[in-house]
């Protein structure tokens, strides 16, 4: 099985967990941060597609947005798995997903999955520290990426059968 796996990671807690999550699963992996990486692919030639980001200002990066928008009518004929990072959790973490990604995109889904986050505010600069100070009360580096999540993710993704 092939799987490309298109994110962006502004702080690197995405990276982190793509990271983690590549070597969770089996096959050929190729995962693209199309924030920092200019790697050409063609979506056709993946059996399965993950795509996930981060939540920074109650939104997922403009890049993984214009990437869906550009590729939905592909995406829905491939499995795909869809991830969240953030740091809410409950309610407020499954709309910040919901917000995310398409509803489309989500019924057609092979795996959700919400893996926590990181207020990593020893890479943010000014104006992300205040943000992060205001909304949530961080003052110092705060991580709780839930790896569980991302190994339950992998299995559901492990465990499909590729469409012929």
């Amino acid at each position: 099985m092939k799987s490309l796996i298109v994110y962006c990671s502004s702080h690197g807690t995405t990276e982190k967990a793509v990271r983690f999550l590549s070597e969770s699963l089996k096959g050929e992996i190729l995962a693209v941060d199309l924030k920092r990486e200019n790697v050409k692919f063609d979506l056709r030639d993946y059996d399965t597609v993950i795509i996930g980001g981060s939540i920074h200002v109650g939104n997922i990066q403009r890049k993984i947005k214009q990437f869906i928008s550009h590729n939905l009518n592909t995406l829905l004929e491939k499995e795909v798995g869809l991830f969240l990072c953030c740091m809410r959790d409950g309610e407020t973490a499954i709309e910040q997903f919901n917000n995310a990604f398409p509803q489309e995109l989500r019924k057609n889904s092979a795996a959700m999955g919400l893996f926590g986050g990181e207020f990593l505010l020893s890479e943010m600069n000014f104006f992300e520290k205040q943000i992060v100070k205001k909304v949530s009360g961080a003052t110092i580096d705060q991580s709780n990426l839930d790896y569980e999540a991302i190994k339950e993710f992998a299995s559901k993704l492990n465990n499909i059968k590729v469409r012929v």
